[in-house]
């Protein structure tokens, strides 16, 4: 009997379950799932992916399947949507650029991610922005998986030029209408960084959707204007993405930032490019994928060498440092926070854009003190976290990421009393913001704390933590 194709409705991959399998790889938890919820036997999905029922069954039972070439083909033949498939880390199956020509579903014959256009790019953003204002699940469920960032950062390298930049809408764009964008990113976040990603973050996914999308769809702009066009809406989606990260969004903040990547290599903006890949190794780091990391780091600093931004370079090699520490090798981390400190002392800070002006000598020291804290270096990192609050004050939320990394140190050195003093005031300040990171970087603290709790200055800043965080974690 001839089985046709296997149709599987669109809810199914907003399903928890069938996300959490994408996210982790788990093709076996995958395939159980949606036999659960679509009725198909092991040899239906078979069928529709191209394997042997014995197989399904192994894979099912356990098998983990790692090849890229296999996990195409399951991809291919179940008719992932491209989120589903960005959460399995392979590349969007976007259609062609030329208008009027139809998607395709035959499987592809090699694992090599097929060039697209800026179009196609654009076409997955305006989906996303869309399903974010809206609260789609598809994009609210969103998981973070470190493989995810795998291919954006190999095409940011490999992907050969783009056609140029521009198109014959019905709306003239010109140079005021990116001033207004630039305008409206710098002032998101400076809101963002007084007052954490909470505060404007559906404010700047709506502006995105509903001002600089038609831009970008209905717009006339020549290939000059166009790359300004897509530089600019580069910067805005990376902080959009950088204050899904900072509220814990972590698999939006990845989808965000991978399509922030993807348009800055269509406006052939090194520098920001460098910049998006260090916010990528920033979030990896932070969730514990330290080589995934790494690795980012490096193409964030071989991309600022391209693009001769000597600070930008400075920071790529912090980011590498981080990472190194978290994953508890010494050596490594003290070369790159060396080479770090090189490439700032030939910085010429004049022509750094203004998207970097939060990097100074008190971030250095901050992203110094949590790689000797990480390292279980109590002094050097005691000493580099007071450092790292001689800061502008408008950045209140990097002030209580600071603030708690001292007092963390604090009960590293053994000093719980001046733990809680320190912690006080981070927590003053964390309960201005709206920043997870800020509340997780408190309650860490108060776990630290935990094995003084015997003494009454512990006992009190712990019941004053719960009593103003209430459950927030």
């Amino acid at each position: 009997m001839l089985l046709g194709p296997l149709r599987i409705p669109v809810n199914v991959w907003f399903d928890k379950a069938v996300c959490e399998s994408l996210s982790r790889r788990d093709i076996g938890a995958l395939f159980r799932r949606l036999s659960r919820l679509t009725g198909a036997s092991q040899t239906r999905i078979g069928a529709a992916v191209g394997l042997e029922q014995g197989y399904v069954s192994r894979v099912m039972a356990g098998r983990k399947i790692t090849s890229i070439e296999v996990l195409e083909r399951v991809a291919d033949g179940l008719d992932m949507p491209d989120e589903s498939r960005m959460a399995l880390g392979l590349a969007p199956a976007r259609w062609p650029c030329h208008q009027g020509m139809a998607r395709t579903a035959a499987p592809r014959q090699s694992d090599t991610p097929v060039d697209r256009c800026w179009r196609d790019d654009l076409r997955a953003a305006v989906e996303i922005w869309e399903s974010d204002v809206n609260r789609r699940d598809m994009i609210r469920q969103a998981t973070f998986a470190s493989a995810g960032y795998t291919l954006p950062a190999l095409r940011w390298f490999t992907a050969p030029l783009r056609q140029p930049v521009n198109t014959s809408g019905r709306r003239a764009v010109g140079q005021p209408d990116i001033d207004t964008i630039r305008e409206m990113t710098t002032t998101y976040r400076r809101l963002d960084n007084q007052y954490g990603g909470g505060h404007a973050r559906d404010a700047v996914s709506r502006y995105v959707h509903q001002e600089v999308a038609p831009l970008l769809n209905d717009g006339r702009y020549d290939a000059i204007t166009g790359r300004s066009l897509l530089s600019a809406t580069a910067e805005l989606v990376q902080l959009a993405g950088w204050q899904a990260y900072d509220l814990a969004e972590h698999g939006i903040a990845q989808r965000q930032l991978t399509l922030a990547l993807d348009l800055a290599h269509a406006a052939d903006d090194a520098g920001l490019g460098a910049e998006i890949l260090a916010a990528m190794s920033h979030q990896s780091t932070y969730l514990g994928h330290s080589a995934t990391g790494i690795d980012l780091a490096r193409a964030a600093r071989r991309t600022a060498q391209r693009a001769g931004l000597a600070v930008l370079t400075a920071e790529a090699y912090v980011m590498e440092a981080h990472a190194h520490a978290t994953a508890r090798d010494e050596t490594a981390c003290a070369k790159a926070l060396h080479q770090a400190e090189q490439a700032l002392d030939r910085a010429d800070r004049s022509g750094s854009p203004q998207w970097l002006g939060y990097f100074d000598e008190a971030y250095l020291s901050a992203k110094f003190a949590h790689c000797f804290h990480a390292l279980g270096k109590a002094l050097p990192a005691e000493r580099f976290a007071s450092r790292s609050l001689k800061m502008d004050e408008r950045f209140v939320r990097g002030k209580a990421f600071n603030l708690a990394l001292l007092a963390s140190v604090q009960v590293q050195r053994g000093e719980p009393e001046r733990a809680c003093a320190i912690g006080t005031e981070a927590l003053t300040l964390t309960t201005q913001l709206r920043s997870s990171r800020a509340v997780a970087y408190v309650r860490d603290l108060q776990a630290q704390l935990a094995p003084h709790r015997q003494q009454p200055v512990v006992r009190q800043f712990v019941s004053r933590v719960d009593a103003s965080l209430g459950t927030q974690r």
